[in-house]
């Protein structure tokens, strides 16, 4: 299952390892297949991240970040990242264990609230020009 990994992760370092570590990881977690609204619901996130990448890495925003609930520390996710996580979640129904940012500049990230806020934005300013201000 390790070999159809989507594409942005690195390569697998223990490929054909036979005494690899996360091998254990299948057996306990196995996939299961996205029920139809899941899979919409991912579909639509990956398209609202290629928006919000095209409006915003020119930007210099790297990616998104999370504020984890389990370990109560927020996770930087690179837009690359993230719609590998997504796409292996259409393949399977899992994300496959990741290395966190390294270092990350919390500045160059942001949450999905903000890009939508962002891109709602945008789209009002392409729509209305300048000089709209919210009333008819």
């Amino acid at each position: 299952m390790r070999d159809h990994l989507p594409p942005g992760l690195p390569p697998d370092p223990f490929a054909g390892d036979p005494s690899d570590p996360s091998a254990a990881l299948d057996a306990i977690e196995p996939g299961e297949p996205l029920d139809p609204h899941e899979r919409l619901a991912v579909e639509e996130d990956l398209a609202d991240l290629a928006v919000y990448e095209a409006l915003l890495a020119h930007r210099g925003i790297r990616g998104l970040v999370v504020s984890c609930e389990d370990c109560r520390q927020d996770h930087y996710h690179d837009w690359d990242m993230l719609r590998a996580n997504l796409l292996q979640l259409l393949v399977d129904g899992t994300v496959r264990p990741h290395e966190p940012a390294y270092d990350p500049t919390p500045e160059a990230y942001v949450t999905w609230d903000y890009c939508r806020g962002y891109a709602d934005a945008s789209m009002n300013e392409a729509f209305h020009g300048d000089g709209f201000d919210g009333f008819d």
